[in-house]
Formats: structure tokens, C-alpha cells, sequence
């Protein structure tokens, strides 16, 4: 990336000042009918009974109907806003002008997506991994262009590869890598791509793209999208040459294109393998085989897809060893095929650190609300994790206990003094004996949250009568 002058940010309508408009006095609610009786229309004619003709994609594209479809999806996905300041409700709030906006300049090929807004976030292993994200209208318009091309692109993929595509995710791929392992290929080549989003080839990826598309509209469309540049959170312009920042609805579409070509690769030499994104695993029968293609892999990468392997990350392993999509495996060590699915160690600690978060000692509000957030977090995490065997009921049960124990910390503080706690526990059918033992202890609040009289006043079934926290 070069750093280059500031110019005009993002794209802004002629009728409307920049950084979102007014949006006429309305909210996103009140467009919505409009949105949906829209999106339900045939994008062209014909075109919901056939396949779109990729050599007219732009109209496709531009179709009400698809914009409306694609309005819909980014204000359901919500997100921050872009450079531009422009949040999701206001671009609905002008939904009919907005969508007529950009059909015309869509068509008329005027069209200039806005900069991308780059933000760090911390990395579960460490560091930051940069995000970039784009203004509304941009999102619009890639949500748009996914629309399109996915159905183009999607039969064509491995069905290995699992990440960011339809009735798949880390379910599918855990279950396959899980059959791969029982068939007795007990030895994992462990790829982990450098800087993948951030080093895309972008001529190698259009001309790869061109071969399914013909439309040299929509490809010079996705070539602007890719070379917008970054606004750095100092203010810095930098100037893009290659990758497809994260971020944005389409670059995990373009970057399953150019892992494709892995895939092929990987099937034309007969390899078993499964695929999220950028993590791939392959399963060979022995350790002497799994260096063999890493070797030969590493090649392949640097010369064909210029990409790199991270050398920290990447090696070959022994299953038990793996750590993938925050799962790890157990095989038996006995002649049973038997592979048991367990919680990854960064997986556990993401969760306490993110426990320890939602459960900070001085919570102002009441335990109910706490109680309530932590069931919405755990059912999400539980719904990820469900693939978890009986080997895991163990880690489970310490989190569970650890759940409550954050709970009962912070009922300690929200009583201040201990002659407050005192009455509290007497409330709670505590003998007077064992409450003004655990009241004028004289320890800190996390202490006193594991005693005996605490797990008495407030048991497990305390906590499943009022809120789904168990994690098990």
C-alpha cells in the first residue's frame, strides 16, 4: 500500500449532503413493506426461472429488486457505519430515493465506491487483525454483487471448503475432518495462511473471475471495489495494490475464489482436506507424508497464488495437537476409530475473558439483567460448541461453576457492607452461624463468592429456575 493525497470521500448523492443526508424525516421501519413488496419482484425478465446471463450481470446487479434484497441483508447485519459517517437506519430511512440513486449510476457506470474505514481488533492469539470497514452504500452495492454471483460461483466450489458459503460452516467441517480422522488418517497437515485478505493478488483473482464472468462491467466494478483506498484511523489515505479487506459482504465470495484454486489443487493430487477460509487441513496417513506436502504446498502457494504460510502457525500434527475452528480432536488410542471433539485451550480462554467481562464486580444494574445477557451469550456459544463429545462434560462443568461463581461475586458487592451480606444470607434460609462466618470473614468478594454458605444460598437449580446459564 502507498500513501496518497486526500480527496472526496465515499459516494454521495447530489440531492443530499454527505455523510448520510437527513433522511427526510423518516426511519428505516417505515420503508421496510416498501423493501420487502420490492425485493420479492424477478430481478429481469425471466431471471427467476433461469440462470443470469454473465455476460449482462451489471443489469442484474442494478435490478430494484436485487438492491432492495441487498438494503434489506445490510440492515439486518447492522454494522458500524463507514468513513462517511452514514449509519444502516439512515440508508434505510431514504430506501426508495437511495435504491433509485444507485441503480442510475450503477447502470451509467458512475459508481465510486467510498474509502474503507480500517479499525483493529484484538486477535484471540494475540495482536490485532485489521478490518476495513465501507461505507453503507458500498455495503449495498457488494451485497448487491454477492446476490449475483454467488449462485454463479457456489457449484463450482469443493465440497471441502466450508467457510462463508450456504448450508455449511464449522459444523460441516468439524464433522468431516472428524470422518477423515476415523478413517485412520491420524496425521494433519496444519495450514495456516499469512496475511491472507491482506495479500490477494487482485489481477490473478479478476482473471480468474473472468472466466465465469463475461461482463466486464461488473468485473471493473469489483476492480474499483478492490483498489479503494484506506482511511487509517490517523487520518492517513493509503492507497490500495493488493488484498480484499475483511469486512465487507463480498470479500469472503472473493476469497473462497481464490482459495478455489487450492482446493482444485488439493483434489487434483488426490489429498483429504477440509477448508474454513484460510485455515485448511489436510489428513495424510504419516508424518513423512504430511512434510512431503507441506513441502511441496508451500511451493505451490508462493509461486502460483503468491501467498505465503505462516511459519508460526502452520506444521505437521499429531490430531490431538490441532487446534481448528476453536475445536481440538481426541482420537482413541485403542483400535477404535472413536475421534471425540473437545473444547480448544484459546477457545476456553476467550470465553473466561469474555465471562470476566459481562461480569465486572462493580455491575450497577441488577443480576437479573446480568443473568439475562450471559444466557443470551452462553446460548450463542453453546450453539457453536454443541459439537463437543461427552470428553468435554468435564471443562464444561468448571465453566458452569465459574459462570456462578461470577455471579455470586457480584452479589457480594452489590452489598457493600457485611452486616448488608448478613441480612441478605438470613433471607436466604442461612443458618446465622454459618452467614456471619462468611459475612465478617473479612475476605475480598471473590473469597467469600466460593463459600460453602454462598453455594448454599445461591445452588445450581438457583441459577437454571431463573436464566439458561448452564453451559452444558
Amino acid at each position: 500500500m502507498r500513501r496518497t493525497e486526500h480527496r472526496q470521500l465515499g459516494f454521495v448523492f447530489a440531492d443530499s449532503p454527505q455523510g448520510g443526508g437527513d433522511g427526510g424525516g423518516s426511519d428505516a421501519s417505515e420503508h421496510r413493506p416498501w423493501l420487502l413488496h420490492t425485493a420479492k419482484r424477478k430481478t429481469t425478465a425471466g431471471s427467476a426461472t433461469r440462470a443470469a446471463d454473465p455476460s449482462r450481470l451489471l443489469e442484474e446487479v442494478a435490478s430494484e429488486a436485487n438492491l432492495a434484497r441487498a438494503l434489506l441483508a445490510v440492515i439486518r447485519n447492522k454494522g458500524a457505519p463507514g468513513i462517511d459517517g452514514q449509519t444502516v437506519e439512515e440508508a434505510g430511512a431514504q430506501a426508495p430515493r437511495l435504491l433509485a440513486v444507485l441503480r442510475r449510476e450503477l447502470l451509467a457506470e458512475r459508481f465510486r465506491p467510498g474509502d474503507i474505514r480500517r479499525v483493529w481488533i484484538p486477535k484471540p492469539g494475540g495482536g490485532q487483525r485489521g478490518l476495513g470497514i465501507p461505507n453503507v452504500v458500498t455495503r449495498v452495492v457488494q451485497q448487491a454483487i454477492l446476490q449475483v454471483l454467488e449462485p454463479i460461483f457456489e457449484p463450482s466450489f469443493h465440497p471441502s471448503s466450508h467457510g462463508f458459503r450456504p448450508n455449511r460452516g464449522a459444523h460441516t467441517a468439524i464433522a468431516e475432518a472428524t470422518g477423515y480422522l476415523e478413517a485412520g488418517f491420524r496425521t494433519v497437515v496444519d495450514l495456516d495462511l499469512a496475511k491472507f485478505f491482506d495479500r490477494v493478488h487482485h489481477q490473478r483473482l479478476l482473471d480468474r473471475m473472468s472466466q465465469r464472468v463475461t461482463d466486464r462491467r461488473v468485473l471493473d466494478l469489483i476492480r474499483r471495489m478492490l483498489k479503494a483506498a484506506v482511511s487509517m484511523p490517523d487520518g492517513t489515505r493509503v492507497a490500495v495494490e493488493e488484498g480484499t479487506p475483511q469486512g465487507g459482504p463480498l470479500s469472503p465470495l472473493l476469497s473462497n475464489i481464490v482459495l478455489d484454486e487450492l482446493d482444485q489443487e488439493l483434489r487434483r493430487r488426490g489429498l483429504r482436506f477440509v477448508r474454513y477460509a484460510d485455515d485448511c487441513n489436510i489428513f495424510v496417513g504419516s508424518e513423512r507424508a504430511g512434510k512431503r506436502v507441506m513441502a511441496s504446498l508451500r511451493r505451490f502457494l508462493e509461486q502460483r497464488l503468491r501467498l505465503q504460510i505462516n511459519e508460526e502457525k502452520s506444521a505437521v500434527r499429531r490430531p490431538e495437537q490441532v487446534h481448528f475452528l476453536g475445536f481440538r480432536f481426541r482420537c482413541a488410542k485403542t483400535a477404535s476409530p472413536q475421534t471425540g471433539v473437545a473444547l480448544s485451550d484459546r477457545a476456553k480462554r476467550q470465553l473466561m475473558a469474555t465471562i470476566r467481562d459481562m461480569t465486572p464486580p462493580n455491575w450497577g444494574r441488577s443480576i437479573t439483567s446480568c443473568m439475562a445477557d450471559l444466557s443470551r451469550y452462553l446460548n450463542g456459544w453453546m450453539a457453536h460448541y454443541r459439537l463437543c463429545t461427552v470428553e468435554a462434560t468435564p471443562e464444561l462443568g468448571v465453566i458452569d461453576a465459574h459462570v456462578r461463581r461470577r455471579i455470586r461475586a457480584i452479589i457480594v458487592c452489590q452489598k457493600k457492607r457485611p452486616r448488608f451480606l448478613f441480612r441478605h444470607l438470613l433471607s436466604r434460609k442461612v443458618s446465622r452461624k454459618a452467614a456471619a462466618g462468611t459475612a465478617y470473614c473479612g475476605r475480598g468478594r471473590w473469597n467469600r463468592s466460593n463459600r460453602p454458605v454462598m453455594r448454599e444460598a445461591y445452588p445450581p437449580a438457583w441459577f437454571r429456575e431463573r436464566c439458561a446459564l448452564q453451559a452444558r
